[in-house]
């Protein structure tokens, strides 16, 4: 198979370049022509106009945009029932203050967050089973701790009688010297 297979073109045609004069000179005819439609058609719509009623603003915007239609366009008028129509709002018909649809995830938030302050009501009251457990735990520590306050306390009184009986023993008397 060739080098760039069949994608390239051919070889031997001659490429043919539009010159930027050549561009210039058909924008120029093209503007010209649709300068001549515009009177054209501006001199029609005026010898109309005057047999006719005129017209409010919203019809002479719906006749401009069907005689701008290219093609099939003009012929037929089909309403795309997909197609979302952009509505341009007024700062005086936004409500601001009514209710406000919550999306699904912030219902979500705010439910989560709602059942969280309830579990930590419940917890601080003691009625949660993990509250319960801690509770427990805590009077457990707190037992312990005064059995180990109790002791310490045994212990060093038991120290300073056994060290007031050694003192007895030796006889040792403070003798004042006044």
């Amino acid at each position: 198979m060739p080098k760039g297979g069949r994608k390239g073109g051919h070889k031997g045609r001659m490429r043919t370049y539009t010159s930027p004069e050549e561009i210039d000179a058909q924008m120029k005819a093209e503007k010209e022509r649709r300068r001549q439609d515009e009177e054209e058609g501006a001199a029609l719509n005026d010898s109309q106009t005057e047999e006719k009623i005129p017209k409010s603003d919203s019809e002479d915007s719906e006749e401009e945009a069907s005689q701008k239609r290219k093609g099939v366009e003009g012929l037929i008028d089909i309403e795309n029932p997909n197609r979302v129509m952009q509505k341009t709002k007024k700062v005086t018909d936004l409500e601001l203050e009514g209710p406000r649809q919550l999306s699904r995830r912030e219902r979500e938030e705010i439910e989560k967050q709602k059942a969280k302050e309830r579990y930590m009501k419940m917890h601080l009251a003691g009625k949660t089973d993990q509250a319960k457990a801690d509770l427990a735990r805590l009077a457990i520590i707190r037992k312990q701790r005064e059995e180990a306050a109790r002791k310490k306390e045994e212990e060093r009184k038991a120290k300073e009688a056994a060290v007031a009986a050694a003192a007895a023993e030796k006889g040792l008397h403070t003798l004042s010297l006044k």
